[in-house]
């Protein structure tokens, strides 16, 4: 399966450092032909990195969306804004959108509605905390997280679903989960989506990993049999870096699973 490496930029760049960065970044994307390449800026950069972005195989996401198409939502941002800006795909669920912003399954739930039935491409998030690691709850978790999500939409519109597996107290720390931790939970996230979506929805998932993901482990978690690419966040801020954990990536893929 195409491995996809999505680069969450989350609250940093202003649009001529989307400009500047996307020139630099898109020198010699041959080399990664066997790799979806998605940015993620904020949404101020959406625009000029869509510009900058046009012509090339690098794809453009956005970093969240709200339910509703218009209405009395001070600070939201609706599907059709982000078609507007010729968005692919959106993050949905993000932990920091979850722990520092109050997001509930139920809102992630709808998020996810609003961006299948507008066409747009979901990456869903989902993850423990620290401490539900300490209690073993990390199945439980995910599966609370996966059910408030997935459950009751349309299995024809999931069949290229993306789940990024982001273990919240990895993220940001510079410690990642094991890959053997990672490839867990990523067997527990495609059973889920089996039981609720059905098998063809399964087979189609892709599964990346988030959590301090850098150039120097990330072959380690896509030779796992599970997972097909990962949510890179401070490693993506720079056109070097990102390149280099692309580059490590692609390598890992060419020696095979």
């Amino acid at each position: 399966m195409k491995l996809i490496i999505a680069a969450n930029w989350k609250m940093h760049k202003t649009a001529a450092e989307t400009v500047a960065f996307c020139h630099d970044f898109c020198r010699n994307l041959e080399r990664y032909k066997g790799i979806d390449i998605l940015l993620c800026p904020p949404f101020t950069a959406l625009d000029a990195a869509a510009d900058a972005l046009s012509g090339t195989t690098v794809k453009l996401g956005a970093q969240n969306i709200y339910w509703e198409n218009e209405g009395a939502f001070t600070g939201e941002i609706s599907a059709p804004m982000l078609l507007e800006h010729r968005v692919e795909f959106v993050i949905i669920g993000h932990s920091e959108r979850r722990h520092l912003m109050g997001e509930t399954d139920s809102q992630v739930h709808k998020k996810m509605r609003s961006a299948l039935n507008s066409g747009l491409r979901p990456i869903l998030c989902v993850g423990e905390t620290e401490e539900e690691r300490k209690q073993q709850a990390t199945a439980s978790v995910l599966e609370r997280q996966l059910r408030g999500a997935l459950e009751g939409l349309d299995p024809a519109e999931t069949e290229s679903l993306v789940i990024a597996y982001e273990p919240v107290w990895a993220i940001g720390s510079g410690q990642a989960a094991s890959a053997d931790d990672a490839e867990e939970a990523a067997l527990l996230i495609r059973e889920m989506v089996k039981k609720l979506l059905g098998e063809r929805s399964a087979a189609g998932l892709r599964i990346q990993y988030g959590g301090s993901v850098k150039d120097s482990n990330i072959g380690l978690f896509v030779r796992m049999p599970s997972i097909d690419g990962a949510l890179v966040g401070g490693a993506s801020l720079q056109a070097e870096s990102f390149r280099a954990l692309i580059s490590a990536a692609g390598d890992s893929l060419a020696e095979g699973k």
